[in-house]
């Protein structure tokens, strides 16, 4: 069984200036997108509206160089999304940022764990 204590998450967001962010929710979103090929699919799985996904992938696109996100509209042949060679470089070097912080924060979050109250009777 495991507990909030026994596995600590870490949330990281990067903010460079005051337009450009990038977070967990906003990775996620692109893992999604590249899995299901679809914005309104990685918006519903993440149980968000796909005005809220598309305003999203918008805002990443516009913050940076080069989209991240290339989209085409549906129709008879259904449209789709992808990640761009970008996309996916961005992607991967918010996940390498997180492996690295999460790595180098053991010994600190160890030191934290054991500064915990005992939850283990449920209160």
């Amino acid at each position: 069984m495991s507990d909030a204590a026994s596995d600590p998450r870490l949330r990281l967001r990067l903010v460079f200036g005051e337009l450009a962010m990038l977070g967990p929710g906003k990775a996620q979103l692109l893992e999604l997108i590249r899995d299901r090929g679809s914005i309104s699919a990685a918006g519903r799985a993440m149980g968000m509206s796909y005005k809220r996904a598309w305003s999203l992938v918008e805002e990443m696109n516009a913050a940076f160089r080069t989209p991240l996100v290339s989209s085409s509209r549906g129709g008879v042949q259904g449209g789709g999304a992808a990640l761009t060679e970008a996309g996916a470089t961005v992607l991967g070097h918010y996940r390498a940022i997180e492996a690295a912080a999460l790595a180098a924060g053991v010994p600190h979050i160890a030191a934290l764990r054991g500064l915990l109250r005992d939850m283990s009777d449920g209160k």
